[in-house]
């Protein structure tokens, strides 16, 4: 059996709304802890859970300086999931454009009606 658990990682911290908007706040720069849990009406632990789930994956990445803590987006973080799409989109892609082209064939195209006139006008 293959092994997604990156994949499955990503994808159960993705199915959050929450956590997708962290993700967005982080995608315009780096965040304290508090200016990410600014915006919610939850407690600050509840915000450093997200932002654990969400660093377990590696989507993010955190350091603490002190008493802050400032997260950001981890670069390549969405990759495993990005790749896995495109190994499934590119067959498939494939088999559309293969399908495109025996439909082409198989029922060609009327003439237009330009093309139509120039052929009149010839004979």
């Amino acid at each position: 059996m293959l092994n997604y658990s990156g994949i499955d990682s990503i994808l159960r911290a993705l199915v959050e709304p929450t956590r997708r908007q962290i993700l967005e706040r982080l995608s315009r720069g780096p965040a304290t802890v508090s200016q990410l849990a600014e915006p919610f009406g939850m407690t600050f632990a509840a915000v450093l859970q997200h932002l654990q789930v969400l660093e377990a994956c590696g989507l993010i990445r955190s350091e603490k300086i002190g008493r802050v803590r400032t997260c950001r987006i981890e670069p390549g973080g969405l990759a495993p999931l990005a790749d896995w799409i495109a190994e499934r989109r590119i067959p498939a892609e494939r088999h559309l454009d293969r399908l495109g082209e025996i439909l082409a064939e198989s029922n060609p195209s009327p003439q237009s009606p330009r093309k139509k006139q120039e052929k009149d006008e010839k004979q």
